[in-house]
């Protein structure tokens, strides 16, 4: 097995996910297999008891588990299908140990973070990225592994010296670490600044674990004296620093990726470039260009608890992404708190209560998502009923997209004045769901009620 390490520096929220992600694209088009792992260093034993405050969505997987949403990134960038496993927490791995220590499996031994909680790392990941993902028998080639956080927190370093011991173990030609790091820019003099990349590498080397390649993020391209220097204070060679600067949509990423001959740097690292191809991207560079060149627009109304954070609702508005550009329409969100709509808000906030009110019926379509997130999607008040398929009661967010650009929004695509309204409200209570009374003369209805109005709010999503 070839391991691929993606680690963070300097700040968090860097798209260390979306680089994971394009890094797995990249190889899977050079013609190799490849599978994921997100290592969260957080205490949770996973992310269904977290509000999506926290971390964004909770992505629900085809097994029921309930982990961080960047696996769902890799679900949708690379057509897999992960299990609960594929996310490891330090909640999962202490679990892990204490359970064989009560059993005495440690045979009377003092239990410690090592070498005891960095084997159970090691075998996880070493058990995990054995398990094929994508439809085929045998391992994948290649499992691209992500590391939450940022180098030098204190939760995460048993992780680092587990990752450290692994990448002895396997061999410098199954192991490539690539550290993701942000090149910032001073608005009164704006140079791009290396040093807090400097100091980020500084620390991983300290570790023990050298970075193969740089992806540094920044908002315009690196200038060639920045590549210079970085190289010069990092030890990377300058062809393998990857700049990851803003674009217009994600779907650039593994183009930028592949444009800087990422792959080539690798497979180099991994030994594999004899039996690699070169990468065939043009699915995505169609997807990223017809995206880009999209004129008409279409207004959908995204109505729920958490929506001071739009992450909170990541896979329902990638599959409302997916489905516009099937129509070639760019969609256009409007956020809506679904507390602004409750009978309480008239008195506490009357005048927020009837502009959410006054946004909410200027929608043709209406939808309510429940506490417990996808399954069982329905149609009620339309006569297209015939449009609720067994795929469209299913949790996952691609059946729900194509749903939508198989029905609803198929129908206007020719008709750009018209908008798509999708709600979503949490445990919807009698008074919240007396006001759909209001409602009916939508064209489409789609609700999802929640089997349990006393569940906890902190688990919705």
């Amino acid at each position: 097995m070839k391991y691929v390490l993606v680690t963070g520096g300097v700040v968090s929220g860097l798209g260390k996910g979306v680089t994971a992600s394009s890094i797995g694209v990249v190889l899977k088009a050079c013609g190799l297999r490849v599978t994921s792992i997100k290592i969260d260093p957080y205490l949770n034993t996973d992310a269904g008891t977290m509000s999506p405050f926290e971390h964004g969505e909770v992505f629900v997987l085809d097994d029921g588990g309930e982990v961080d949403l960047d696996l769902g990134n890799y679900e949708r960038f690379l057509d897999v299908r992960l299990t609960r496993d594929n996310n490891i927490t330090t909640g999962k791995i202490y679990q892990s140990v204490l359970d064989k220590e009560r059993k005495g499996d440690y045979l009377g031994k003092t239990v410690q973070v090592v070498p005891h909680i960095t084997d159970a790392i090691k075998n996880w990941i070493e058990l995990v990225s054995a398990i094929p993902v994508d439809g085929q028998e045998g391992p994948a080639d290649v499992c691209v592994i992500e590391l939450g956080g940022t180098v030098g927190d204190i939760e995460s370093m048993p992780f680092i010296e587990a990752l450290r011991q692994l990448s002895f173990s396997v061999g410098q030609d199954n192991f490539c670490l690539i550290h993701v790091s942000l090149i910032p820019v001073l608005g009164v003099v704006g140079e791009q600044k290396t040093k807090p990349t400097q100091h980020s590498v500084r620390e991983l080397r300290a570790l023990g674990l050298t970075p193969h390649l740089l992806a540094c993020r920044s908002a315009q391209p690196l200038l060639e004296n920045t590549k210079q220097k970085l190289s010069q204070f990092c030890h990377v060679p300058v062809g393998n620093i990857l700049n990851v600067h803003d674009v217009p949509n994600i779907w650039h990423v593994p183009l930028l990726l592949r444009n800087q001959n990422a792959h080539d740097a690798i497979l180099k690292q991994l030994d594999l470039l004899r039996v690699a191809m070169r990468p065939d991207l043009q699915e995505w560079t169609k997807r990223a260009e017809t995206f880009d060149n999209l004129t008409n627009s279409v207004r959908i109304a995204m109505v729920g608890k958490y929506v001071g954070l739009t992450d909170s609702y990541l896979s329902v508005v990638k599959a409302l992404l997916h489905a516009c550009i099937a129509c070639s329409l760019k969609p256009s969100v409007d956020w809506i708190a679904a507390s602004d709509l409750e009978d309480d808000s008239k008195q506490l906030t009357p005048e927020a209560h009837a502009t959410a009110w006054e946004t909410l019926r200027q929608y043709n379509c209406i939808g309510y998502a429940s506490k417990e997130g996808w399954p069982r999607w329905g149609l009620t008040q339309t006569q297209d009923n015939d449009l609720l398929s067994n795929d469209c009661q299913s949790h996952n967010a691609a059946n729900l997209s194509k749903w939508l650009r198989g029905g609803m929004l198929a129908r206007i695509q020719g008709k750009i004045g018209q908008i798509i309204k999708v709600a979503f409200q949490f445990i919807p209570t009698p008074a919240w769901l007396s006001l759909t009374t209001d409602l009916l003369e939508y064209d489409v209805v789609f609700i999802q009620i929640t089997s349990d109005p006393k569940a906890p709010e902190s688990s919705a999503m």
